[in-house]
């Protein structure tokens, strides 16, 4: 069996996990928390960087921090998973669904400002596969709109838009540390902060509404409740295991990529027979390499390769039931012009196994049974 996906495991996670018990501070902010926070923020450049309990986590904070509320309009695509929306909906915001791009499955900016009200007060782009989103077009258009921008960068990291790092572009930004991402800490997730103005205010909501934070530097001689906020701390142990993955970042994301490349590389002459059509990555794009997928004809086709992959050993995933389709979609959002490549997308695209120590014979068998399945 080649499974979809299997959590990274370097080695060093749980000699790490020892080091952080011996401590002898296992809750948040610890040793291996601030260890994440600086690599994260200087691979970003961002001004804060605060690990969290989850990429839905990171992106709750994110909302609160835009002051979104009642009456408020958010704009984001309908293809991206819940978690999204979601953040939104909690503080009692509506949702405008607008339509994605047919090459890389991100939203599509040049129908953004169409769906622009003098309601709307955030703009939340998904970079779908860890390939960035058209950012220079969206952050023109918030800047002229005076909108805010949450980039939901949950598959992003290590990714780049023209040399700028996923997440840190717009106001803020949010990753997910799942055990499906690149890196992973089981459950876990980070919020950048952009703006050196907004951390003081994320800290204390991400300390439950207190400014220990402050107390913690040393900057107040007691701590005590002055806001809105909650418990969003992970374990140092967490912290742990996801730094001994960003240690060798670098090394996975090459492993990652070398799987992507045999993909492409090999699928190519059906894509060239018309048959599935393969990722399309923007020369100004960045990857890295979170998801290799297949786009074929039709919702069957899909269904009948997905089964015919299981036969033989192979786990395959497709992807998000478009959120405005959703029950819970349609009772807090609308979708904003047509719906020309959301649900078509959603029919036909499906995920091959990717993951950190996929061998080339095991992408090169997978790519041999989807060849098989069309030559019949």
């Amino acid at each position: 069996m080649i499974p979809f996906n299997r959590p990274p495991f370097l080695g060093r996670e749980q000699e790490y996990i020892t080091q952080a018990i011996a401590n002898k501070k296992i809750c948040g902010d610890g040793e291996f928390s601030k260890k994440c926070h600086a690599w994260i923020e200087e691979k970003t450049g961002v001004s804060k960087a605060l690990l969290v309990t989850s990429g839905s986590t990171a992106l709750d904070m994110a909302a609160i921090l835009t002051g979104v509320g009642p009456g408020d309009e958010v704009i984001l695509p309908s293809y991206t998973f819940v978690s999204t929306a979601n953040a939104f909906v909690l503080r009692g915001a509506s949702l405008v669904f607008v339509d994605i791009r047919p090459d890389t499955q991100n939203i599509d900016e040049k129908l953004i400002e169409d769906a622009i009200t003098d309601k709307t007060k955030v703009i939340a782009p998904v970079h779908y596969a860890g390939v960035g989103c058209e950012m220079d077009t969206i952050m023109d258009i918030a800047k002229r709109h005076g909108l805010m921008v949450v980039e939901d960068a949950a598959q992003g990291v290590m990714s780049e838009y023209k040399g700028r790092g996923l997440g840190s572009i717009g106001d803020f930004g949010c990753y997910s540390f799942h055990e499906t991402k690149n890196y992973s800490m089981g459950e876990g997730g980070a919020l950048l902060i952009r703006d050196e103005e907004n951390v003081d205010k994320a800290e204390i909501i991400r300390e439950k509404g207190t400014d220990r934070s402050r107390f913690l530097k040393g900057m107040i001689d007691k701590y005590t409740w002055v806001d809105m906020g909650s418990s969003y701390l992970p374990s140092d142990i967490n912290a742990a295991y996801l730094y001994a993955q960003l240690e060798d970042a670098d090394m996975i994301n090459q492993n990652r990529r070398a799987s992507w490349d045999a993909y492409y590389e090999l699928l190519t002459p059906l894509a060239e027979e018309g048959k599935i059509e393969l990722p399309v990555v923007p020369e100004e794009c960045k990857h890295n390499s979170h998801m290799f997928y297949v786009k074929t004809a039709g919702i069957d086709e899909r269904t009948a390769l997905s089964k015919f992959l299981k036969d033989n050993g192979i786990g395959s995933a497709f992807h998000y039931v478009p959120l405005h389709s959703a029950p819970a979609g349609q009772k807090f959002g609308r979708f904003h012009g047509e719906d020309r490549y959301t649900t078509n997308t959603f029919e036909r695209l499906l995920r091959m196994p990717m993951y950190y120590g996929l061998q080339l014979d095991e992408v090169e068998y997978v790519c041999d049974k989807i060849k098989e399945f069309y030559s019949k």
